[in-house]
């Protein structure tokens, strides 16, 4: 313990002059509290003094010992005694705030007594009182302990003021028959929640009792005691006493730590944390404030004999028995740190802050330049063992800029790791921290790091997207891996498994446990390279995600719908055959789905597009061969061939194609799956002849498909073609023969025998005139006579035959003319005897008034009834004639229908000689 560094932490204070005579002589006594300091003299003199030490007044008491409480004095001492039985020992109660004089001539002030009391009765005999306690519990109510020189203790309880009190002894060390009794050396309590405990102190012993007991139970703490003075309490209430080996601490418990200060104690007390004991040995008295917790002496002086200590306005005052007054003040926190500073105790000043409890920010200013003292002296660990201490109060970049340099990357990396355990570290200092790793190559530690302990796991205490960052450019695809895919970054984990390890199977696996957003998305960026390395399970993937395993059935208006496989045609740009199989998977699996048009489109454009005849990327690295027949059992891998494409291949594909075409036209009323005008720009555009065929057939655009053929050539084609495009029985259009003719009229080569035979069609169907046809065909020079001349001789006596039928039929009408006239002429000029005796409605006999018509009917007028201008008999044929000749008129002047008869017509000519009989050119009309 001489060890123990000693410091200047208390600096003393002049006092004025003549202080220290004022104070009086034999001062036995003394308290303070309330910014007051009474002090008690053997003479019953009681002195109150002020901040400065100067006496502000004096009255007389009896005091022997003297506590300050609450402004009240509580003093102890001798009055006269009324009789010899009764003590002469008393206690009085004095409030220093009311003071009143002691008569009209005197002019001392003295305070005012509330209350005086005997301490000693009948049964509590008098004996000195060696320590005195005084205890407020709750206003008005005391608790007084006097502890005597006979070993034993007294107490009152109660309200003094009003002599409502109880009183109470405790045998501690009494006179026994084979022992003398311990004299009471010091008192004090504690207080424990509710629980009140007193320690008595003896020459002998060490006591506690539990005032809360009726009667409270003694429990020795140790066999061993100590001489008055020796006794203190400090401020986390242990009981402090001080033999001459060591200063004792205790709890309720038993005895606790010790201190071996050696030398005989004078005096033990407690001042805001430290401990102050006078020791004196054969020399000198040595007076010292001990701080333990920094195990320092923060004052050392020699002094006389001491009187009295006690502490007031933070000032320690010692009086010593010559009645000189040393006052102590302790220095200011700068000032004790500045002391350490100077001599590099920085152990001490961090012990001392600690132990005044300065804030975080202070501590942390002390650790610092305890760092920065132990970094220059190039002690790095120790260093950095306070730099650690100041993490949340220093700024981290004064630590990092010392500790840049690789030989201390260790150190570095100690800093950092403990910045990320408090959760401090910026995205800068992951970054750094990571580099230290992967510096070291520490592989265990970096990913310890990464993934934590067994409580820690799975918790990221870092910036994620800077911890894949640094670990994918280091290498450390892992790691980088566990915080991507802990943290949710599906980018940045796809981007690692695709680009740098190429683990395209896992890709797809993590990318089918997302959320369907998410894998959409996911699979729109990688996609591509993923139908590049793995397109079989790429597309099965695709095709589970589009189609929701095929148990739904889609509609516009599906707010959960799944996405398009049309969102993703941009990642088979390289593999349009693997897209050909995702959407024709698509359509087999999903009945009804709003895109089906696109599709369809779409497929069709893949199937008509000559890049499927190039080569593959992978060419090389397959052997597999294609088969012709996909079936729907087979795998995606099955489904497509790697290779080049084979002439079968194409024409299978073409098929495909043409199937297509005709699936996805539908019935009449609706709409083709298909865009047509896109359709035939494909077919077009890829010289797809049967697409185009089956496209113009449908939308009976007859001369495009016959325009086909002629491109090409194709003869037979044409003809075939034609024979079923202009079957009347099918709706066909006979007119294309005259096209057809005049097609073969325009060759320059030899077409002798399709002419022959699309002249039997214009014969049969009698499409054009025999001069037309004539006038047709030489335009070809390579015909020849020959090939018209049958088809001539048979118009011509076709022309014969009609000329004789047509004559025999102008004739037939010119008779019928002629006596249609006669008798129009006849009814004009002539009278017409009418002969009927009997009315042709009632058949009875006709009498007048009568009716008679021009074709030989009479009726009574009363048989006619209003209607007398028509006959009722021939009245329904007249309206049948009318009507029909209103129809023909009408019909006369129906163009549309009049050119469509002459062209479906055998013989147009008729149908001209029946409209001209019409009277379709008639300037009146009915």
């Amino acid at each position: 313990m001489y060890q123990w560094r000693k410091f200047p932490f208390f600096e003393e204070k002049a006092l004025g002059s003549g202080a220290a005579a004022e104070l009086g002589e034999n001062i036995v006594c003394s308290s303070s509290g309330r910014g007051q300091i009474v002090l008690g003299g053997d003479d019953a003199m009681v002195h109150v003094l002020d901040r400065g030490f100067k006496l502000s007044y004096s009255f007389q008491a009896h005091s022997t010992s003297v506590l300050h409480q609450r402004n009240m004095l509580v003093t102890v001492g001798e009055d006269e005694a009324a009789s010899a039985q009764v003590s002469s020992m008393s206690l009085k109660l004095w409030d220093l705030s009311k003071h009143q004089s002691e008569g009209p001539s005197s002019s001392r002030i003295d305070p005012v007594c509330d209350r005086a009391l005997r301490i000693f009765s009948n049964k509590f005999p008098e004996a000195k009182i060696t320590c005195f306690l005084v205890y407020e519990e709750a206003p008005p109510i005391l608790l007084l302990c006097f502890g005597l020189e006979s070993g034993i203790v007294y107490c009152i309880r109660g309200d003094i003021a009003r002599e409502r009190i109880s009183r109470l002894k405790l045998s501690v060390d009494p006179a026994t028959a084979t022992s003398s009794a311990s004299p009471i050396t010091g008192l004090g309590l504690r207080l424990d929640g509710q629980a009140l405990q007193l320690f008595v102190v003896t020459a002998a012993t060490v006591n506690l009792y539990n005032m809360l007991q009726h009667p409270p139970q003694k429990q020795v703490l140790d066999g061993h005691g100590c001489d008055g003075l020796c006794v203190a309490m400090s401020d986390r209430q242990e009981l402090v006493i001080g033999r001459p080996e060591a200063i004792y601490f205790y709890e309720v418990d038993g005895r606790g730590p010790c201190w071996a200060f050696e030398g005989e104690k004078k005096y033990v007390g407690w001042f805001r944390g430290y401990l102050l004991a006078v020791i004196a040995d054969v020399r000198k008295s040595v007076f010292n404030i001990y701080d333990l917790k920094s195990k320092l002496i923060a004052y050392s002086s020699e002094v006389e004999d001491v009187a009295q200590v006690f502490c007031e306005w933070g000032i320690i005052a010692i009086i010593t028995k010559d009645h000189k007054v040393t006052c102590l003040t302790e220095k200011d926190m700068n000032s004790k740190l500045e002391l350490l500073y100077r001599k590099n105790l920085y152990p001490v000043a961090i012990s001392l802050v600690q132990r005044q409890q300065a804030d975080a920010a202070a501590t942390a200013q002390v650790m610092r330049k305890y760092g920065d003292h132990l970094y220059s002296k190039q002690d790095y660990d120790e260093a950095m063992a306070q730099y650690i201490k100041t993490i949340g109060q220093l700024e981290p970049s004064y630590v990092i800029q010392k500790f840049l340099d690789a030989q201390l990357i260790q150190n570095l990396t100690l800093y950092l790791e403990r910045l990320h355990e408090k959760a401090l570290a910026s995205a800068d200092h992951t970054t750094l921290l990571l580099n230290c790793y992967t510096k070291l190559k520490d592989a265990t530690k970096l990913d310890k790091f990464i993934r934590g302990d067994e409580q820690t796991e799975g918790q990221l205490r870092f910036d994620v997207e800077t911890a894949v960052r640094v670990c994918r450019a280091a290498g450390y695809y892992e790691q980088a891996l566990y915080v991507a895919k802990t943290a949710g970054l599906h980018e940045s984990y796809l981007k690692i498994l695709l680009g740098d390890l190429g683990n395209y199977v896992e890709a797809l696996e993590y990318i089918s446990g997302l959320s369907p957003s998410e894998a959409e998305v996911t699979l729109k960026q990688y996609g591509k390279i993923l139908v590049e390395h793995k397109p079989d399970e790429t597309t099965a993937t695709l095709l589970t995600l589009c189609s929701s395993d095929g148990n739904a059935t889609h509609t516009s208006s599906s707010s959960a719908a799944p996405p398009s496989p049309m969102e993703f045609v941009h990642i088979y740009v390289d593999q349009p055959r693997w897209l050909i199989v995702l959407l024709e998977q698509y359509l087999v699996k999903v009945s009804n789905s709003p895109i089906v048009k696109d599709i369809h489109n779409t497929l069709l454009e893949l199937y008509l597009s000559d890049s499927l005849a190039s080569t593959s990327p992978e060419e090389e690295s397959s052997s597999s061969s294609r088969k012709t027949q996909v079936k729907k059992t087979r795998s995606f891998k099955d489904a497509v061939s790697n290779t080049r494409e084979t002439a079968e291949e194409r024409s299978l594909r073409l098929q495909k194609s043409l199937d297509l075409l005709k699936k996805g036209w539908g019935a009449h009323e609706e709409e083709p799956q298909y865009d047509e005008a896109l359709a035939v720009m494909l077919c077009e555009r890829h010289k797809f002849r049967d697409g185009l065929l089956f496209l113009y057939e449908k939308k009976r655009l007859f001369k495009e498909v016959m325009s086909c053929y002629m491109k090409d050539s194709d003869y037979r084609g044409l003809i075939s073609c034609c024979e079923r495009l202009a079957d009347t029985s099918r709706g066909g259009d006979p007119s294309l023969w005259a096209d057809v003719l005049a097609y073969f009229g325009e060759r320059g080569e030899d077409c002798s025998k399709e002419v022959k035979e699309v002249l039997g069609y214009i014969e049969q169907y009698s499409l054009l005139p025999p001069l037309v046809v004539l006038q047709t065909l030489s335009k070809n020079p390579t015909l020849t006579l020959s090939v018209v001349k049958n088809y001539i001789a048979t118009q011509l006596k076709q022309e014969s035959r009609q000329i004789e039928d047509d004559r025999k039929t102008i004739q037939k009408y010119d008779e019928d003319n002629r006596l249609m006239r006669a008798e129009i002429e006849e009814l004009r000029t002539k009278p017409r005897v009418f002969q009927l005796s009997k009315c042709t409605a009632c058949t009875s006999i006709l009498d007048l008034p009568a009716v008679h018509f021009f074709c030989m009917h009479s009726f009574h007028q009363r048989c006619l009834g209003d209607n007398e201008k028509e006959c009722p008999v021939c009245a329904p044929s007249n309206h049948t004639l009318l009507e029909m000749k209103r129809n023909l008129a009408q019909n006369a002047t129906d163009h549309d229908r009049f050119f469509q008869l002459v062209r479906n017509s055998d013989d147009g000519f008729s149908v001209i000689a029946d409209y001209f009989g019409r009277g379709m050119l008639s300037t009146h009309r009915p």
